[in-house]
């Protein structure tokens, strides 16, 4: 009877097939660098919204 790999023993295969990473290069992945500047420059515009709120609310 055959056995099927672990988890671990098949991410480690499919890791191991991937090309080695291009130099500078932080996101393998093309929509991850989108969603993470997304994310960034949505916490930039909250944190301005709430600061502009404070200011006016403030006296």
């Amino acid at each position: 009877m055959a056995r099927r790999k672990s988890l671990e023993e098949r991410i480690a295969d499919r890791v191991a097939k991937r090309p080695p990473m291009k130099d500078s290069k932080h996101f393998e992945h093309g929509p991850a660098k989108w969603i993470f500047a997304s994310v960034l420059v949505l916490a930039v515009l909250i944190h301005f919204v709430i600061v502009g709120v404070v200011m006016l609310l403030g006296h």
